[in-house]
């Protein structure tokens, strides 16, 4: 009987073990040094910051446009990017931008890079912002 209990308790750990883990190779998620690296050697990247209006406003990355991932028209706004080139995102803290390129990647774009850690890991970098 216990021959019988093996397979099922292996599958259930496999299935289990697969779980965390991302096989999209269309999103990348980055540190901020290495996303700033591969941002300023990308030029055909867009920059997007999916935060709020308000967000956006206090301070952001340089040349960044603003696209809330929040908002219901997030997704049309989106078809204003060109799904060809990078997208690179970033919101407060990584957990929005996260969803951001989950939807960028549903929705037929080929290489998205996630900003680990948000603005956030950015400034406790030290790294510049503008307002």
């Amino acid at each position: 009987m216990k021959k019988y209990l093996i397979l099922p308790i292996f599958s259930l750990f496999v299935l289990i073990a697969s779980c965390g883990q991302n096989d999209s190779d269309t999103v990348e998620v980055m540190d901020p040094h290495h996303f700033l690296e591969t941002l300023e050697n990308d030029s055909s990247s867009q920059l997007v910051d999916v935060r709020t209006t308000e967000e956006f406003g206090v301070s952001h990355l340089k040349e960044a446009q603003n696209i809330c991932v929040t908002d219901a028209d997030f997704e049309e706004k989106i078809k204003g990017l060109d799904k060809t080139k990078p997208v690179y995102v970033y919101c407060r803290s990584g957990n929005r931008s996260a969803r951001a390129a989950k939807i960028l990647e549903e929705n037929g774009f080929t290489k998205v890079y996630d900003l680990q850690g948000g603005i956030t890991s950015w400034d406790e970098e030290g790294l510049e912002t503008e307002q």
